[in-house]
């Protein structure tokens, strides 16, 4: 039975992950091998910023011992900046912004979401990470922003007024 459920938990986080989200560094923090994942994601709108964030990820020996096996916690960290010309596609323009990464963070009740805004007045990019839950939602946040200036952005569709 245990061997069936870390083969179905195994299943489930890859089913999980975003195709956007590239693991680029992982800490180890306690001696029950939970750990710090490190991804970098790329706006699919948006060439030329980088957005890494940083989760915590539960291990196995952790979820055996604590129940709540198919939950991690809603804590995360971003930061994003320029890492070549910027290249700006079809993005949202209001105040809502829009989703630009969603990563399954339980079995079906918890995303770790990352949203990006577009600060008019002052011709920034906002990236915005929290989680989404169905039952309860979660003041937990990290936001980054990415000035947008210089001769290295383009507007594909002509600056917006």
């Amino acid at each position: 039975m245990r061997g069936y459920l870390v083969s179905l938990f195994a299943g489930v986080t890859l089913l999980a992950t975003s195709a956007m989200a590239e693991q680029v560094g992982e800490v180890g923090v306690d001696w029950v091998g939970n750990d710090i994942e490190i991804d970098a994601l790329h706006d699919p709108e948006i060439e030329g910023v980088t957005c890494h964030i940083a989760y915590f990820d539960r291990s196995v020996i952790d979820r055996l011992s604590k129940g709540n096996w198919f939950e991690d916690p809603s804590n995360s960290s971003i930061a994003c900046r320029q890492t070549g010309p910027i290249r700006i596609g079809d993005i949202e323009l209001d105040k809502n912004g829009e989703e630009v990464f969603k990563q399954g963070r339980s079995l079906i009740f918890k995303n770790l979401v990352i949203n990006r805004i577009y600060d008019r007045a002052n011709n920034t990019l906002i990236y915005l990470a929290h989680t989404r839950e169905i039952t309860e939602g979660s003041a937990k946040m990290s936001m980054s922003t990415v000035p947008l200036y210089g001769q290295d952005v383009v507007w594909e569709n002509g600056a917006p007024e």
